[in-house]
């Protein structure tokens, strides 16, 4: 089954389809609709709504302004110090980087260069560390900062949408440096850290709270980035950086000795948003 599912997503037209489900889950009606299938995915989901600030389904106007909900005040206490989770999830893996290569799964590991497309700004994080947190469907879905940051580039980077669970992180080389994403990078008081949003199959879309939504493109276009943005983007430790419209994973990247992840992080814990990942 797995080796079926996999190459059901090498052969379905990946970007079509993703942005067919975005424009569909940006729809605002028929409004009876759009309350039914979000009814539909909570409970398939076991989504809990009690959490979020409009805790009911006819609050929301669009199926993305669900998944996308705020919280209640409250809901994510913020870790007194340190590195802070930066969303809801599960670990998928983290550790410290082998020179310049990180961990995917058992018997998969990718590269820096690969990851980032960025040769020169992989060297920054040759011998760090990583961290990499699986977003389910069920999960809060906006991202957060894990430390206060200024923003210094930030580039977008073409590629593939497949699936980016257990499944395909097992048998598919290369998975999260294949895949669209969005790498941010910012000077913070640990020294440079990067944060890659990956997309992947029927992800709607990927924001960050100072540009428009980045992916998927409405067409294949080449890789771009943006270098010492003219207005300063200064996000503090817990401030929301972006969100997805449909569930993905967030990458962390430190230098060397800037993170030692705390040991109950391992490979399927569940972490949420605001929890302490290195002191």
């Amino acid at each position: 089954m797995d080796q079926l599912f996999i190459l059901f997503q090498r052969l379905v037209p990946q970007h079509a389809l993703s942005r067919l489900v975005g424009r569909l889950a940006a729809a605002r009606g028929p409004r009876w609709l759009v309350v039914r299938i979000i009814r539909a995915f909570a409970a398939h989901y076991k989504v809990d709504l009690d959490e979020a600030e409009r805790p009911f389904p006819e609050a929301f106007e669009s199926f993305n302004a669900f998944f996308t909900r705020a919280l209640k005040p409250g809901m994510r206490p913020l870790c007194a110090s340190g590195i802070a989770c930066p969303a809801d999830g599960a670990i998928s893996e983290c550790g410290d980087l082998d020179g310049d290569r990180l961990l995917q799964a058992k018997g998969r590991s990718y590269t820096l260069s690969a990851l980032l497309a960025d040769d020169e700004r992989a060297k920054s994080f040759v011998g760090g560390s990583f961290a990499t947190v699986y977003l389910s469907p069920r999960d809060y879905h906006r991202v957060h900062m894990p430390l206060d940051g200024q923003l210094t580039a930030s580039a977008y980077v073409p590629g593939d949408l497949f699936s980016v669970n257990g499944t395909t992180a097992r048998m598919v080389e290369n998975l999260f440096a294949r895949n669209e994403r969005h790498v941010s990078y910012f000077d913070t008081p640990r020294g440079p850290m990067a944060m890659v949003l990956v997309g992947a199959l029927i992800v709607a879309g990927i924001e960050t709270v100072w540009d428009e939504q980045i992916a998927p493109r409405p067409r294949r276009i080449e890789r771009w980035d943006h270098v010492n943005p003219p207005s300063p983007v200064l996000l503090q430790r817990g401030e929301e950086m972006g969100r997805f419209l449909l569930g993905s994973t967030v990458i962390l990247l430190f230098p060397r000795g800037a993170a030692a992840w705390n040991e109950e992080l391992v490979a399927g814990a569940p972490v949420r948003m605001g929890q302490q990942l290195s002191a």
